[in-house]
């Protein structure tokens, strides 16, 4: 097993369980003590986890919230292909919506060259996306507001312009999603935003690979039944996917 490989499983482990111990991950992944102790203090400079006596645990409360350079290193992967799927649902001419996030952003690179679309966002990795490359033909509609560690623009700035528009489709992305709680995100301001940007739409596709399940951020934006659409990837779990397919329109693994 490849270093970044057993370093995103650890990872994994440390959001489902909270916590984990140098001595269980030895025994788990069949490396030294040394190795894991090398792979913890790598993920904590990469601010994925908070390293601790004998391990490491989760970087903190249901309301931190990571920068973007934070979480476009997890799982990229599994982004790129949610984003490879989700551009299949954007046809030329659409209005389409798409919210901050890494794997928003990923789909962005692929829509780039989409004739005659018009993009809503409150993303500036987003627009700068489609200011770098994408085509004359394209309209980008940036919503303005405050600024957010994830590089989100929300606030009364962000949502007043967001209610006065309608498009087809929105591209959401979640920090994380389960049945009790449904989509969420640590930022109060962003919650509000994202929600007016799931009323603006016709339909709603999610985008949330596997490491968002039973991830409960402080608010939520919209209970699992809201999406049309979810785009997963294949490592999430069946008894997540037979939750999720039991609430969502429809459930798309990749």
């Amino acid at each position: 097993m490849l270093a970044s490989q057993r370093q995103g499983l650890i990872v994994d482990l440390v959001r489902r369980s909270g916590a984990v111990r140098v001595a269980d991950l030895v025994e788990r992944f069949g490396v030294s003590d040394m190795t894991i102790r090398r792979d913890l203090e790598t993920l904590a400079e990469r601010g994925l986890l908070v390293k601790v006596h004998g391990g490491a645990v989760a970087p903190g409360s249901s309301a931190d919230e990571p920068g973007f350079a934070v979480k476009s290193a997890v799982r990229p992967a599994e982004k790129d292909a949610i984003a490879e799927r989700a551009a299949a649902l954007v046809e030329p001419g659409m209005a389409v919506a798409l919210s901050a996030g890494t794997t928003t952003r990923a789909l962005a690179g692929r829509l780039v060259s989409v004739p005659e679309l018009t993009v809503v966002t409150n993303s500036l990795r987003v627009a700068e996306a489609f200011h770098a490359d994408g085509r004359p033909d394209q309209t980008v509609v940036l919503t303005g507001g405050v600024r957010t560690p994830s590089d989100a623009l929300v606030g009364p700035v962000a949502v007043a312009a967001i209610r006065s528009l309608n498009v087809d489709l929105l591209l959401l992305g979640v920090h994380g999603m389960s049945v009790r709680a449904g989509f969420t995100t640590p930022n109060l301001l962003e919650a509000e935003t994202d929600r007016a940007l799931v009323a603006s739409a016709r339909r709603t596709a999610v985008l949330a690979d596997h490491t968002k399940w039973e991830v409960v951020g402080l608010c939520t934006i919209a209970a699992l039944g809201e999406a049309d659409l979810l785009v997963t990837d294949a490592a999430l779990e069946e008894p997540a996917r037979e939750a999720l397919r039991a609430e969502v329109g429809e459930l798309i693994v990749v």
